[in-house]
């Protein structure tokens, strides 16, 4: 392999390539259908994802973000309510809570994992509190067995943030599967991603259906007939034909993701470098591979150096970004979070990924180390 050779952080030109053919053939039969909005596609993929997480239920709607509004709207969290979930997160994790008028706080995180510590959350319970938000951080499922232990001693509901980790397991169950609701994002760059803006609700329990069906189109209960106010949140048929392809192939990325990590851990192994790996009790499905170490920056500049792209995520955690600033967080209230900001780097992944590349990552990385 070329030194100079580009490598790529995501290749989805050449994962598009793959499916164009398929994907041309379901534009051509949903055109041609005259459905375009709420037809028989999406209801087929609600089905379909329901079974593929083992969750029963699921309710598509616009994107990641709305999911998590329309979960926590139809659960009944509001204003003077309270949200325990992590700062080392993407923002539409908090800005969700926010939305709904309820307040985000803020529980640090497990060094290992980078997902939500279940100990933490326990001693941030008040008597405000209606729900915990565990987010499956890069792929890697969170602790929900003790986190639902903790829910269920408390009488608190759960909003499973999984949009970076559909596939993901905790025991023998699927992520999305395991809390009150649990919430996908499509976005391109996710494990299970549209061409476009995408995402799903999925739940055990039949009687949130209702409520999050009514809620993703305008609080409509008949044609023109609206009894709450609503929200224009429904995925295209177009994207849940060609999720209806993808999900069918969705394994076998998981997999090919999955050596991808491990091909990262060895050649990475005789660094002190943290690696990303599988907890004890559960699955990671490597929506990224984030890796951390006191030296990032020695790592971040070989990298740049040698054209190689990363992504540096999250570079601040919530609790200390301006628009939280009401909530009156400072430096030091949540330290396994601030170290995470300031030490962790995520490195290419993608099914398709040439392990010449990945090597070629781990040799400079090393280098970089000494």
């Amino acid at each position: 392999m070329s030194a100079h050779e580009p490598i790529p952080f995501l290749n989805l030109s050449a994962e598009y390539k793959a499916l164009e053919q398929e994907w041309f053939e379901q534009i051509r039969m949903t055109g041609g259908s005259g459905r375009y909005i709420l037809g028989p596609q999406v209801a087929e993929f609600e089905n379909e994802f329901a079974a593929a997480c083992g969750a029963g239920f699921s309710v598509a709607v616009a994107n990641g973000t709305d999911a998590l509004l329309l979960s926590m709207r139809a659960l009944g969290i509001g204003p003077g309510d309270e949200v325990i979930t992590t700062p080392y997160t993407f923002f539409a994790t908090a800005e969700a809570i926010s939305h709904t008028g309820a307040k985000p706080v803020f529980a640090d995180i497990d060094e290992n994992t980078f997902c939500i510590n279940p100990d933490h959350v326990a001693s941030r319970i008040t008597p405000k509190s209606k729900a915990i938000l565990p987010v499956h951080l890069f792929g890697c499922a969170a602790d929900m067995t003790a986190l639902n232990t903790i829910a269920a001693d408390n009488g608190l509901a759960v909003v499973e943030d999984a949009a970076q980790a559909f596939g993901a397991r905790v025991g023998g169950s699927r992520v999305g599967a395991l809390g009150d609701v649990g919430c996908f994002s499509f976005y391109p760059t996710k494990v299970l991603g549209c061409y476009g803006d995408g995402g799903i609700i999925s739940m055990a329990n039949e009687i949130h259906v209702a409520a999050l069906q009514k809620l993703r189109n305008h609080g409509a209960s008949a044609p023109f007939m609206h009894d709450q106010l609503g929200y224009n949140s429904r995925l295209d048929e177009i994207q849940a034909a060609l999720l209806r392809i993808k999900l069918r192939k969705v394994d076998q990325d998981i997999a090919a993701r999955q050596a991808i990590a491990d091909r990262y851990r060895q050649g990475l192994q005789a660094t002190d470098v943290r690696l990303a790996q599988a907890p004890a009790y559960g699955t990671h499905v490597y929506n990224l591979f984030t890796i951390a170490s006191a030296r990032r920056d020695a790592i971040r500049k070989a990298l740049q150096a040698n054209q190689i792209p990363h992504s540096q995520c999250y570079p601040l955690p919530l609790h200390l970004q301006q628009v939280y600033a009401e909530l009156h967080y400072k430096a030091g209230d949540l330290p396994v979070s601030e170290k995470a900001s300031m030490e962790t780097l995520s490195l290419p992944v993608y099914p398709a990924m040439p392990h010449a590349h990945v090597d070629r990552i781990c040799e400079i990385i090393r280098s970089a180390l000494g």
